[in-house]
């Protein structure tokens, strides 16, 4: 086992990328080819996020103790920084065969465009406050159960969502959702957890200004005044906030709905219409999915992906079908978790594929 700091790296010389025997052995849920243990995981690169909300407290101990005992030699590394995440995976890329990520959103984020470049695989650890990527793969929010998929190894590509040249998994913001991300301090999200979101919601919507846009999805063009644009390409963000009931993280599609200039009273009402992603229902708001989005604003305003600032607009939104592999759970924990874990009505078609 090596253990690595980002920052004050020690970097010794590795053989190159391990290779794993591939085993066949597929099973098929709705329209979606589950991989198990297509190439055995002998090295892996294990990111720790400290200062993600359960990071610094997390006792991974047990967990690092099942993997090494399944033969699985971990290089253990803590960073704090997307340059660190970046770093730490382009140093270590050419001697292991799984990236496993402990942190949220922000830092899986961080690590995807390392991991695409690379061509990289990547299990998740839950650490972060609101883990709307894990929540999107049917994970639960339990460390045992984490390490138990690791080890089960089972694998699903997935799609990547493009802002520019800007990687995102979730959503991204324009307007009001950009606010929101500016009250979410660590602060806040280390004391309140998940309800952090619904108290930077309500800082946010006492200064809901509008602004003129221009969209044009597939080609297709649309003007209008709003105070909030988003774009999902995963199925869950803002703290388990659904994008759009019918969105999947595999589907190939990009979800943006379009909140028109509201008061706060109509805004709160939206409220739960928003997070069971049924804003087609109320009046006013402009809902569409397509592969490829333009967006510009009057004014230039700023976009936030996955929690982190992603440039300004104008913008251009994208999918890269099946860009990346993931260790997440098979089709009947999945089918549990999304039942248990989360009170949602999340069909057990969670990935779709793209065709």
């Amino acid at each position: 086992m090596t253990i690595v700091m980002a920052g004050a790296m020690t970097i010794e010389k590795y053989p190159t990328r391990p290779q794993g025997k591939s085993q066949t052995g597929t099973l098929t849920f709705g329209s979606v080819k589950w991989f198990n243990n297509m190439k055995k995981v002998n090295t892996a690169l294990l990111i720790i996020n400290p200062k993600s909300r359960m990071g610094g407290d997390a006792d991974l101990c047990a967990g690092i103790e099942q993997l090494e005992q399944a033969g699985i030699e971990l290089i253990q590394t803590e960073s704090s920084s997307a340059e660190s995440v970046a770093q730490l995976i382009d140093v270590h890329q050419s001697h292991i065969d799984l990236v496993i990520i402990g942190g949220g959103d922000g830092t899986i984020n961080a690590a995807a465009p390392a991991l695409f470049r690379h061509k990289l695989p990547f299990a998740i650890l839950p650490l972060g406050t609101a883990n709307d990527l894990a929540h999107s793969l049917g994970m639960s929010k339990d460390l045992p159960d984490a390490i138990q998929n690791i080890l089960a190894n089972r694998r699903h590509k997935i799609n990547l969502g493009m802002i520019n040249d800007r990687f995102f998994f979730n959503a991204a913001n324009i307007g009001l959702g950009v606010k929101v991300t500016r009250e979410l301090t660590p602060e806040l999200k280390k004391t309140w957890g998940v309800l952090s979101y619904l108290q930077a919601v309500l800082r946010a919507i006492r200064d809901n200004r509008s602004f003129k846009a221009r969209l044009e999805i597939d080609g297709v063009p649309r003007r209008l005044r709003s105070i909030q644009i988003a774009v999902g390409n995963g199925r869950y963000y803002g703290g388990g906030n659904l994008i759009d009931e019918r969105s999947t993280i595999g589907d190939g599609l990009l979800y943006l709905y379009s909140l028109p200039p509201l008061g706060i009273l109509e805004l709160l009402s939206l409220g739960p219409l928003l997070r069971w992603g049924k804003q087609r229902q109320a009046r006013n708001t402009y809902n569409v999915s397509g592969r490829q989005i333009k967006i510009s604003t009057w004014p230039s305003r700023e976009i936030h992906a996955d929690g982190e600032p992603a440039g300004k607009t104008p913008a251009l939104f994208t999918v890269i079908p099946h860009a990346l592999e993931v260790i997440c759970p098979g089709p009947e924990q999945a089918e549990t978790t999304s039942k248990s874990r989360f009170s949602t009505d999340l069909s057990t078609d969670l990935f779709e594929e793209t065709t």
